[in-house]
C-alpha cells in the first residue's frame, strides 16, 4: 500500500541494523532517507510506499575504513582497494588514521585517479537500486580529524600543506561524482561543512542535486549559534536541489525526540524555510543515526507563507495559512511572542487539535513554538 506520509523530517539512518517497524514509522512520517548503502531493501520498500521520498545512499568522500568488508563498505573505496592502489594519506611512514574515530584513514581526495575511481565505484553501485542518489559525507572545511596536513605534504608532493588546498581537492571531487552520478539520473547531495563561511560554497557543492547541513543553527545540542550566524546560514535553504538540515538535538527514546532544540529547530525550518517541499529537517544527538527521532509537530502542515518573515526584538515570526510558527534564537532573556485567538499545540499526529496555546508566550533563547490554528 502506497504511504501518504505528509511530515519534513529526514530519516538519518545510517547506524546500526534497522527493525521492519521502523520502516513503516519511516513512511508515515519522513519525507527523506539517508540509510547505508547496502540496505537495498530498504529502500526499495521505502521507494514503493513511497514514490515522492527522496532515499540516498550514505557515502563517506574522505574516508576509508578497515574494519568495512567489501560487501558493506560506506567508504566509496574499500580499505583493501584504497590501500593497495596508494589512496591512503600517509605521516612520518603510517597511514593516517582519524583521531575521533579509530578505523578511519584519510583518502588522497587530492588524486585525480581516486577521485575517478570514488564516482565509477559509488555511481555503479546504485545501478538496479531504488535508490536516488547518494548522500556524500565529509565534504569537510577544516582539519576535524588531527590530519596535520604540513607533515602529510612534507612526504606527499601531491597532498595539500593546508586546509584551504583540502577544500579544494573536496570540490574537485565533489564535482567529478556529481558528473558521474547525474550522468545515470542520480542526485549527489554533499554534506557541506561550514558552508556559511565561504561565499558561493554552498551553491557550488549542492549543485549535483542538493546539500546536507549537518550543524544546522548550532554544533551540539548545548552550543547553538547566535542570530547572526543562523542568518548566515539562511541562504542555504534557496537551493539549488535539496535542503537536508540537522539541527543537534539529544532526543530521548527511540522515536520521541522532546528536546526544546528539536522544536526550535523546527520553528527556523518553518520560519526560514516557508513549507518548501525541496527541505526535509531531522534533529538528532551526536552521531544519533540509529533510531528514528520524531515528534508530532514535524508532521504538522502550517500551509503556504502569508507573508515574509517578521522580527521584532529578540522573536523572529512568520505567520502561515494553518498558524504561526516563532522562534528566539539569541539573547539572555528571550521574548514574547503573540499568537492568534484560539491557537493550539500540534496534537499526536501532528494535527491541529492539541493544547491550547496563549495568546501571548514567553519563550526563552533558542525555544520556539508551532501554533496551528484549527
Amino acid at each position: 500500500m502506497t504511504g501518504t506520509g505528509t511530515g519534513v523530517g529526514a530519516w538519518l539512518r545510517y547506524g546500526g541494523p534497522i527493525a521492519p517497524a521502523e520502516v513503516d514509522f519511516a513512511v508515515a512520517h519522513y519525507r527523506t532517507a539517508v540509510l547505508q548503502p547496502w540496505e537495498r531493501e530498504v529502500a526499495a520498500r521505502l521507494k514503493d510506499a513511497r514514490p515522492d521520498m527522496t532515499v540516498l545512499a550514505y557515502r563517506c568522500l574522505s574516508s576509508a575504513r578497515d574494519f568495512e568488508p567489501p560487501e558493506r563498505c560506506a567508504s566509496g573505496i574499500g580499505w583493501r582497494e584504497a590501500d593497495a592502489r596508494g589512496w591512503i594519506a600517509h605521516r612520518s611512514g603510517e597511514p593516517v588514521e582519524w583521531s575521533s574515530y579509530p578505523g578511519h584513514f584519510q583518502a588522497r581526495v587530492w588524486d585525480p585517479d581516486y577521485r575517478a575511481a570514488w564516482a565509477e565505484h559509488v555511481a555503479g553501485s546504485l545501478e538496479g537500486t531504488a535508490f536516488d542518489g547518494v548522500m556524500a559525507d565529509n565534504d569537510v572545511f577544516e582539519d576535524y580529524y588531527g590530519l596535520d596536513l604540513p607533515a602529510i605534504a612534507a612526504a606527499d608532493p601531491h597532498a595539500p600543506a593546508d586546509v584551504a588546498g583540502l577544500r579544494l581537492a573536496l570540490s574537485e571531487l565533489v564535482d567529478v561524482a556529481g558528473r558521474a552520478l547525474s550522468a545515470t539520473g542520480r542526485l549527489l547531495v554533499p554534506n557541506i561543512a561550514e558552508a556559511r563561511r565561504e561565499p558561493g560554497r554552498w551553491k557550488r557543492h549542492a549543485a549535483w542535486g542538493g546539500g546536507f547541513d549537518e550543524c544546522w543553527l548550532g554544533w551540539g545540542e548545548d552550543i547553538l549559534f547566535d542570530a547572526a550566524t543562523a542568518a548566515a546560514q539562511a541562504g542555504q535553504l534557496d537551493g539549488p536541489g535539496l535542503g537536508l538540515l540537522r539541527t543537534p538535538s539529544g532526543g530521548s527514546g527511540p522515536e520521541y525526540d522532546g528536546s526544546r532544540q528539536g522544536l526550535y529547530g523546527l520553528a527556523m525550518f518553518w520560519i526560514i524555510g516557508a513549507g518548501s517541499p525541496r527541505l526535509s529537517y531531522a534533529a538528532t544527538g551526536h552521531d544519533d543515526y540509529s533510531r528514528t527521532p520524531w515528534f508530532p509537530a514535524m508532521d504538522a502542515d502550517l500551509g503556504r507563507p502569508c507573508g515574509p518573515v517578521r522580527k521584532s526584538g529578540r522573536v523572529w515570526r512568520r505567520r502561515f495559512e494553518g498558524g504561526v510558527a516563532a522562534a528566539i534564537p539569541d539573547g539572555e532573556s528571550g521574548g514574547t511572542v503573540t499568537l492568534p485567538h484560539g491557537a493550539v499545540q500540534p496534537g499526536p499526529l501532528g494535527r491541529p487539535d492539541g493544547a491550547p496555546l496563549p495568546r501571548r508566550l514567553r519563550l526563552r533563547p533558542h525555544e520556539g513554538v508551532i501554533a496551528l490554528v484549527p
